[in-house]
């Protein structure tokens, strides 16, 4: 097969200023029925990113594991990022469909496993189960739907699929507070077996894709290095300065697997026949912006909204139900934007500001959370979350879209692929980051705060290990003081640090060349 050069691939520079009439291979009706499939797919998984928010604080008071509670979250986006460039290679290889129920098979199968945890580390194992399929729910559902609708059209597409994010945002934690307050947190998990069904059914019966010709060439050892460097990073970013300190040797010989692992992945990519992320991608100028915004957006994200319905429910009072619901502004701000600005760009093929001014936004959201103090009025959280959502919805998915313009059809499984696996290695940093110096700042400041014959009370020996919201409410109102200023103290400051983030997405973005939306399917 005989590749074209990046000249060759890219689409011209000029923007039209007329709409352009787009080729659309599949018939409406049929359309909408892949569609709405490919939508319950990426439901799934992102509701699982959210779910556990606000049921967090108690299973993990039950199963006596608030000092591994960042690893509930973490594993789980820590294993869909480590399989999400095996997807999309493979997808570009065997095809997609093969693929797309395989992964609700094993997402289904975590979810049992979850729904039957008996202990923190059983559940931590059942997350990286649902991980592992939920990594193929997300990138297949935004590459299938590159197999049959061009770019130039996709734009409402993806804004649609960004509307999924802002749903599961609120959905996610509202259901887990509902499940908590009533049948109990393990419905969280059970919820996913009916859903599952449904999306199985559709991937079956309804998903009907271009004949895929199968390669004999599998990149195994790009694969196995990828996942071993990205796991490495993880791990000494979640322990390090909280499990070991810094310049242990256990976090420094991590380090150093990564590293190792990453240059030795540059070096098998060059020579493998079919490399599961080709280097050539990052030849494209577009390709490396996008990527490296979108990683810079995935920490400021997830390392903002991972811990904020936990906060509700600790330094509010707030019910797990009612923290769900407080995530409204949010949901309502970033499914707005993100479907207004899919149809902009559909209608007029021009998409460059929308990130850059979504960047901005996303910066002056996480600048407006961290100025919240134990007394702040909640409109104050609930204003800040807006902000947040707005930028969100912008930029998110106009980079998935620029990326895949930038490359052939055939190459846009791993270039989508590529894309989502580094934004997913920021969420995890982001999400490991934040939960590691906020539980280590929490644990510090309850043990300098608390009286000491307080402090067994709260769990704060074991870095609040047994602490739940049931809890807290429970205490006298002096300590209960005490304890709500330490959780603020220890998270708010952290979201100042996130500010820079959103700054050089947008610097980066600004450089991202507005090429013409493809309007046909090569």
């Amino acid at each position: 097969m005989s590749l074209r050069t990046p000249a060759e691939t890219a689409p011209t520079a000029a923007v039209p200023r007329d709409a352009a009439p787009v080729e659309v291979t599949e018939s409406r009706g049929h359309l909408a029925w892949i569609f709405a499939g490919l939508m319950l797919s990426m439901l799934l998984a992102s509701l699982n990113q959210t779910v556990l928010s606000t049921a967090l604080p108690t299973i993990v008071g039950e199963l006596d594991g608030v000092n591994q509670m960042q690893w509930v979250i973490t594993a789980y986006i820590l294993a869909s990022t480590v399989m999400m460039p095996v997807y999309g290679k493979l997808g570009d290889q065997i095809g997609r469909k093969p693929l797309l129920v395989g992964a609700i098979i094993t997402f289904v199968v975590g979810s049992v496993l979850g729904g039957l945890a008996q202990d923190i580390h059983f559940l931590i194992g059942a997350r990286v189960v649902q991980g592992i399929g939920g990594g193929g729910l997300m990138i297949l559902s935004q590459t299938i739907i590159a197999d049959v609708v061009p770019a130039r059209e996709r734009g409402k597409y993806m804004g649609l699929m960004g509307g999924v994010f802002a749903v599961s945002s609120v959905a996610g934690p509202l259901l887990g507070g509902w499940f908590t307050e009533g049948i109990g947190w393990r419905w969280a998990f059970w919820m996913s077996i009916p859903l599952g069904a449904i999306a199985l059914y559709g991937a079956v019966f309804l998903l009907r894709l271009p004949h895929t010709r199968q390669r004999a060439a599998v990149d195994w050892k790009g694969m196995v290095l990828l996942a071993v460097a990205a796991t490495c990073l993880i791990l000494a970013v979640t322990w390090g300065g909280h499990t070991y300190a810094w310049g242990s040797w256990q976090i420094l010989a991590l380090l150093a697997v990564m590293v190792l692992s990453a240059g030795v992945f540059l070096l098998v990519e060059r020579s493998a026949v079919d490399p599961v992320i080709p280097l050539r991608l990052f030849v494209h100028r577009n390709i490396v912006l996008t990527t490296v915004a979108g990683l810079a957006i995935g920490v400021a994200m997830f390392g903002a909204l991972g811990y904020m319905p936990t906060y509700l429910q600790m330094a509010y009072g707030k019910s797990a139900t009612e923290a769900g619901l407080l995530m409204i502004p949010m949901m309502g701000a970033l499914l707005v934007t993100s479907i207004g600005a899919g149809a902009a760009v559909s209608r007029t093929g021009r998409y460059k500001m929308l990130p850059v001014v979504g960047s901005l936004i996303i910066a002056v959201g996480l600048y407006l959370l961290s100025l919240l103090e134990a007394a702040s009025p909640l409109w104050q959280v609930l204003t800040s979350l807006a902000v947040l959502g707005v930028g969100i919805g912008l930029s998110m998915q106009i980079l998935v879209l620029v990326v895949q313009n930038s490359v052939p059809l055939r190459e846009v499984g791993m270039a989508t692929a590529a894309n989502n696996y580094f934004r997913q290695i920021g969420a995890t940093l982001g999400s490991a980051l934040v939960g590691s110096l906020f539980t280590t700042r929490l644990h510090d400041l309850l043990v300098e705060r608390l009286p000491a014959e307080a402090q067994a009370r709260a769990g704060a020996g074991g870095a609040g290990a047994s602490l739940t919201p049931d809890a807290l409410q429970q205490m006298p109102a002096p300590l209960r003081e005490i304890v709500v200023s330490s959780y603020t103290d220890a998270l708010t400051p952290v979201y100042l640090w996130l500010v820079p983030l959103g700054l050089v997405a947008a610097g980066l973005l600004l450089l991202v060349r507005e090429d013409t939306l493809r309007t046909t399917l090569d």
